[in-house]
């Protein structure tokens, strides 16, 4: 497995997620809104999405294509990291959205909903961007010794970005919602559970 693998799959898992959000979203007005699942996935594109996977993208895959002369303001990686932001201002949104529905303003469910499906496209075309650009163009810079010192960058980061097993936890929580809402388990497993290799 290398770096741009270990990402690809963390993407399998926020895809399905997003799938979560869009039917939950998109829910007919008269059945109301799950608040508390709501609330789960805000909390997973923060944790999961953000702070783990694009915290190892920002502050490792990034520099290391920096260092092979890739542009940090323009081209690919900035791109995306201004879709990064964007994303976390969507994120911000859907979050003050469910706080107005918890104070009893109806109006909450339709701010809610309109950064769901602008966060859900923004991710989908973001994410296949990386996939088949940006991570092509990673594995061709790379050599094979960057590859492996990056992914060893990336186990270390994972013990401190988040709490230990929380991977595996978010991987049980996206199942478990994706079961709820009657959509498929995309997410391969392997990819939260490499914080436990070789211990």
């Amino acid at each position: 497995m290398n770096p741009t693998d270990l990402l690809r799959s963390e993407h399998r898992v926020i895809e399905q997620m997003l799938s979560v959000l869009e039917k939950l979203a998109c829910l007919p007005e008269a059945q109301p809104l799950d608040q508390a699942d709501a609330g789960l996935l805000i909390e997973f594109f923060r944790r999961f999405a953000d702070r783990c996977h694009h915290g190892k993208e920002e502050g490792l895959l990034f520099p290391a294509l920096e260092r092979k002369g890739f542009p940090h303001e323009m081209g690919p990686i900035g791109v995306m990291l201004y879709e990064h932001d964007i994303g976390r201002s969507h994120v911000r949104g859907m979050a003050e959205a469910l706080q107005r529905l918890g104070s009893g303003d109806p109006e909450g469910r339709n701010i809610f909903t309109k950064h769901a499906q602008a966060y859900i496209n923004l991710l989908r075309e973001h994410i296949y961007k990386e996939d088949n650009i940006l991570f092509v163009m990673a594995e061709q810079a790379l050599s094979a010794q960057d590859q492996q010192e990056l992914l060893e960058q990336f186990h270390q980061t994972e013990h401190t970005a988040v709490e230990p097993g929380e991977h595996d936890r978010w991987l049980q929580t996206a199942h478990q919602l994706a079961d709820k809402y009657g959509l498929p388990r995309t997410a391969e497993p392997f990819c939260l559970h490499h914080g436990s290799e070789g211990r």
